[in-house]
């Protein structure tokens, strides 16, 4: 089974849920604006797919953030765990977990790999 992680009223995500649900691809939604997203998770993602994929600098949020605060998290892992987990909307959306791997950012093509 899928499970795709974003916030429910973003773009993305409501493109990315029309084309699982038209692919009939089974999926678990986590909106980590709601539930929040816990440090082991994050720290998987970016193990996986590396800091550049995940953390999402083109947003309201980031640019938000003071320039201390920007050089903070990204100083070292730690840091920039607490800052995803403290700030979610940082993270790119959707971020698609699979039994391949990761799908981050709404890719149609990768999902209709997946079919």
């Amino acid at each position: 089974m899928l499970k795709i992680y974003g916030i429910k009223n973003c773009s993305s995500m409501k493109k990315a849920f029309d084309l699982l649900n038209q692919l009939g691809l089974a999926y678990e939604f986590h909106d980590y604006k709601k539930q929040g997203i816990d440090a082991e998770t994050v720290k998987k993602w970016l193990n996986e797919v590396g800091e550049n994929v995940i953390l999402n600098k083109k947003g309201t949020t980031w640019r938000k953030l003071t320039e201390a605060e920007q050089q903070a998290a990204l100083s070292n892992e730690t840091n920039l765990i607490h800052t995803l987990t403290t700030h979610s909307s940082l993270i790119k959306r959707p971020v698609l977990e699979t039994g391949q791997g990761y799908i981050v950012g709404y890719d149609e093509a990768a999902y209709h790999a997946l079919k």
